[in-house]
């Protein structure tokens, strides 16, 4: 079974031995190295093949933002997964537009860290409970806000608009085909559809633009 590399990248040692030791517990998981700032990672992937990068948001100059930036620019296919403090609308927000395929908390348990890196490998996105809840709060806040948008800003279709619902409120592939009575490849289709319309580099991107449309 081939393993997930894995890149843990945060400036306080201690966080990186930590996460380290429980990943090495794990026959599916190899850390391939680990990095205390953006400029270490770059050069890391420069060198090694990577799956994911375990991101911190604060580490310095370039942040963990515009690290995410810079890789997802210059090796598309690695996952970034935000493991941070920081629960605030505005970082979530960043980091998805950034390109991260998921946000942990740093308070996560074992079981969720690995159910996270699992999730992104398999191109899905995978938030921790109350990142859910704060961008559910933006969702709702935003539908209660005066609509401005015309059809012209809204290139989906109405099935697309459905789909993407559903991918908002993180309906797997097979249970959005049985709630719309489609097959699994014409949801597959949507899906690749919306990506290439949006211009999203992941699921996390059509999130950030359902919450920023309202149309979630």
């Amino acid at each position: 079974m081939e393993k997930i590399r894995v890149v843990i990248a945060d400036d306080h040692k201690l966080i990186r031995v930590g996460l380290n030791a429980i990943l090495q517990l794990e026959n599916d998981v190899e850390v391939v190295a680990e990095a205390e700032n953006g400029i270490e990672v770059a050069a890391i992937l420069k060198e090694k093949v990577v799956d994911v990068i375990l991101m911190d948001i604060d580490m310095g100059i370039p942040n963990g933002i515009d690290t995410t930036y810079k890789i997802k620019s210059d090796f598309p296919d690695v996952k970034v997964l935000a493991i941070t403090q920081h629960e605030e609308r505005d970082y979530i927000l960043k980091m998805l537009e950034a390109g991260a395929s998921g946000y942990l908390l740093k308070n996560c348990g074992r079981d969720e860290l690995l159910a996270a890196i699992h999730a992104v490998v398999n191109g899905d996105s995978y938030f921790s409970q109350s990142v859910s809840a704060t961008l559910l709060k933006a969702i709702t806040d935003l539908k209660s806000a005066p609509k401005s948008s015309s059809k012209a800003d809204n290139p989906l279709s109405d099935r697309e608009i459905e789909v993407l619902r559903l991918i908002v409120q993180e309906y797997s592939n097979v249970e959005i085909a049985e709630k719309l009575f489609i097959s699994v490849r014409t949801v597959d289709t949507h899906r690749r559809n919306l990506l290439e319309k949006l211009q999203a580099k992941n699921t996390a991107g059509l999130v950030k633009y359902a919450i920023e449309k309202g149309l979630a």
